[in-house]
């Protein structure tokens, strides 16, 4: 498998162009170091030659003092370019962290169904981090140190051709070596990186799931998954460090062969008297000046085997596309939303979850939809916001299909609250505008005080700026319902969707969230989707599902009125939705 360099290439060219000033900084600093490591050399050779051929003290004194300041410089320059070669790795892959980032946040939800936020985050991430060296010292080092190599050979040629023309064809042999191994560990490293995926993934999802394990007694089975993960991930990288030891055993056995040409040619010469006892000195340093480079290309070569194998993971998420294309232009007004289902056909993968679903829905109405878990209630939602394309027919708010609308238009118009509130590790003020600074502070206010949050925002330490995950801010179920009520007042959207938003909590807590809910709806569209019965009393129509199909729709009173209705019989048993015939009732949410 040959390396695409153009490829990557054109990859580090996107990241490193912002930041050119910092790179031909580091250029500068690089090719800095190697003129100085030519120069060493050759002081100490003529401390050598000087201390052999006179007894003067001063000149020596004078090469010494050269000779620290030299070392001392080039210390002082190495460190400062490892530090800025360090800053423009990180700023370089953070930047194209962020990007792979927005580029997933894009993708549809299929996409992350088949993907865990564990895998993921080590793609992202870990991946990215097996680049940073790759774009900032990469090339820089490879042309450095290969202009260092052609600089000795040239230094060596002005002393004596033999030996420059011996360890040339010797370094070209060397290199041409190492370049066949570049891409022995490409795929060992590449596994090891997807074995880390998995391992990440795994881990994620069990945390996740902490209670359900512990209470299931599932401990054991957990660990002994874990560890086989672990073996999995530590066989991968074995087989990446054992393919790499090639080249680090190669660039020894070179360097013990070059070593040997120096000192043979050195000693051959000298006794022939052709060079000086400095010149022999010399042509061992210069030699190993030469492999110092080769180690340098060799120590790149491993690193770029590991950055190749997380490069292509990284092209490979960036061929992912999502099917939900967002060019749309239209725009909804204002004010509530009329709803429509047209001949909705729709399947995640091959089996319909939703057959021939058509309705309508009024501005201002309430619809009230019920079905057991399974029957397409969820997905209907979903559909609206668009976080799925439809497979066959159209969804529109207003009279315009969804499709012509911009993603971030659309969900803006459209809000939901759930059962399940995610709050973030951030202030009330983020948590409650989802980051979007443009919202007042006053605004922010008012809808606390007339959600019943008076007294609860009023025990904030911080008011605004309180972190909620600070001791100071702890919430109740209820407290954290009404958040998220907060949330949609402040997004104000022509369409609310209800996910059964009080089905966890207490009675009591339930009453008033009842009062929120009433505000919310208030000059709004609204979706109840009812796990209960006594969620919908406020519906002006009802909507029963089973199996992906819609099994009745009409208005609350002429539903409840008609004896052989699904909806009057669940009136008249009490019964909850979750009740219903399961014959009825089937897969398809």
């Amino acid at each position: 498998m040959e390396l695409p360099i153009r490829r990557y290439g054109d990859l580090m060219y996107q990241y490193l162009y912002p930041l050119r000033r910092k790179v031909y900084l580091l250029a500068g600093l690089i090719f800095t170091t190697l003129a100085l490591q030519l120069v060493n050399p050759q002081i100490i050779r003529g401390f050598i030659d000087t201390a052999v051929s006179t007894t003067d003290s001063q000149p020596l004194i004078w090469a010494g003092a050269i000779f620290l300041g030299t070392s001392l410089l080039l210390q002082l320059v190495g460190v400062t370019a490892t530090y800025l070669g360090e800053d423009v790795g990180w700023q370089s892959t953070n930047q194209l962290r962020a990007d792979l980032a927005r580029h997933c946040l894009r993708l549809d939800m299929s996409f992350h169904n088949e993907h865990t936020p564990g895998e993921m985050i080590e793609r992202i991430d870990g991946d990215v981090a097996n680049i940073a060296i790759f774009f900032a010292q990469f090339i820089i080092r490879i042309v450095g140190n290969l202009l260092l190599i052609t600089g000795v050979l040239i230094v060596l040629l002005w002393e004596d051709w033999r030996i420059s023309l011996v360890l040339g064809v010797f370094t070209a042999v060397s290199l041409i070596g190492l370049s066949k191994l570049r891409q022995i560990a490409v795929p060992a490293w590449k596994a090891a990186r997807e074995a880390n995926a998995d391992l990440m993934g795994f881990i994620e999802e069990q945390l996740g799931g902490t209670e359900d394990t512990r209470s299931s007694g599932a401990v054991p089975y957990v660990m002994r998954r874990l560890a086989v993960f672990s073996r999995q991930r530590m066989h991968k990288e074995i087989e990446g460090a054992e393919k790499s030891i090639i080249i680090i055993l190669s660039w020894i056995g070179l360097f013990t062969i070059g070593q040997l040409i120096a000192i043979l040619s050195g000693y051959f010469l000298y006794r022939s008297g052709a060079i000086t006892i400095g010149t022999v000195y010399l042509v061992i340093s210069y030699t190993n000046a030469i492999f110092r480079p080769l180690r340098e290309i060799s120590n790149q070569i491993e690193n770029m085997q590991q950055a190749a194998a997380g490069i292509d993971r990284v092209e490979q998420l960036y061929r992912e596309t999502s099917r939900i294309v967002d060019d749309g232009q239209a725009t909804l007004p204002d004010g509530a939303l009329g709803v429509s289902f047209q001949n909705v056909n729709f399947a995640y993968h091959d089996d319909l979850i939703l057959h021939d679903v058509d309705f309508q829905l009024a501005p201002g109405e309430m619809l009230g939809l019920l079905g057991r878990t399974g029957s397409g209630k969820t997905t209907i939602t979903r559909l609206l916001f668009r976080l799925y394309e439809v497979t066959d027919g159209a969804v529109c708010l207003a009279s315009q299909n969804i499709q012509t609308l911009p993603l971030s238009h659309l969900r803006q118009k459209v809000g939901m609250v759930t059962q399940e509130v995610q709050l973030f590790r951030a202030s009330v003020r983020n948590n409650l505008t989802f980051f979007n600074p443009e919202i007042p502070d006053g605004r922010i206010l008012d809808v606390l005080h007339d959600l019943g949050l008076g007294d609860w925002f009023a025990s904030l330490p911080d008011g605004l700026d309180t972190e909620l995950a600070s001791e100071g801010a702890s919430l109740s179920a209820g407290e954290a319902q009404l958040l998220a009520f907060t949330r949609v007042f402040l997004q104000d959207p022509g369409l609310v969707i209800l996910d059964e938003a009080s089905s966890r909590l207490d009675p009591a807590t339930e009453q008033l969230i009842e009062r929120a809910v009433d505000k919310l709806l208030h000059n709004r569209t609204g979706i109840i989707v009812a796990h209960r019965l006594t969620t919908v009393h406020r519906a002006d129509k009802i909507m029963v599902l089973g199996n992906g199909r819609i099994l009745e729709h009409n208005t609350y009173e002429a539903l409840a009125h008609n004896p052989d209705s699904h909806f009057a019989e669940l009136l008249r048993t009490g019964l909850e939705v979750e009740g219903l015939p399961v014959g009825e009732y089937a897969s398809g949410e």
